[in-house]
Parts: C-alpha cells; structure tokens; sequence
C-alpha cells in the first residue's frame, strides 16, 4: 500500500519545492506536477514526489485521519516503530499546522 502525504509548498526553485508536514520541512520534486505551484499551494506527497494538487480542507482532513490511524494502531499494540515518521510528528505534536500558521487541535 502507498500513502501519499498532504503537505503546503513553502517555496519553489525550478522542479524541486520545500514542503511542510506539520511543522517538518523536506524536500520534494515537482516534475510530475500537471500544473503550476506555488508557495501556499497544498500537494500530495509520495515518495519525494509531489504528485497531485488539494485544497487546504482536504489536507487537513486527510492528516486528521491519519492521526487516527496512528492512535487505533498504538491502541492495537503495534509499536511506533511500525508508524510513519510523518505520522509520529503529527501525533506528537497534537496539532496541526502549516508553516507558521497558528496550530489547531487535530482531535
């Protein structure tokens, strides 16, 4: 199974974009977007490349499920080495937040 994570860019320099995950910032590639980025802009994420462009609610509504899915496979026992390092921030931070945005409850 691939998961794909939303991210907002934070700036652009040709076909590579920095992006933010909740406060964590990485690099991704834009060379298999169909359209233009800009800063500001939210993406889907997999594997270093951005794949496909969302609005802010759907962002956050996808983070806001994976947050959940890290919480159910905590509760089932699985260790938090078996979760993704995107999803472990997410739940350690308790918020969400975009860059400097100011955070809000992700429950």
């Amino acid at each position: 199974m691939c998961l794909a994570i939303p991210s907002r860019i934070v700036s652009t320099d040709g076909l590579t974009a920095v992006v933010d995950v909740c406060g964590a910032r990485r690099e991704a590639s834009l060379m298999l977007m169909p359209e233009e980025i800009v800063p500001g802009d939210f993406v889907l994420v997999h594997a270093g490349f951005a794949m496909q462009k969302v609005d802010r609610e759907t962002a956050e509504e996808s983070l806001k499920f994976f947050r959940q899915l890290v919480v159910a496979s905590e509760a089932s026992g699985e260790s938090a080495d078996e979760v993704p390092e995107e999803f472990r921030e997410l739940l350690a931070r308790g918020t969400l937040t975009w860059g400097d945005d100011s955070p809000k409850p992700t429950d």
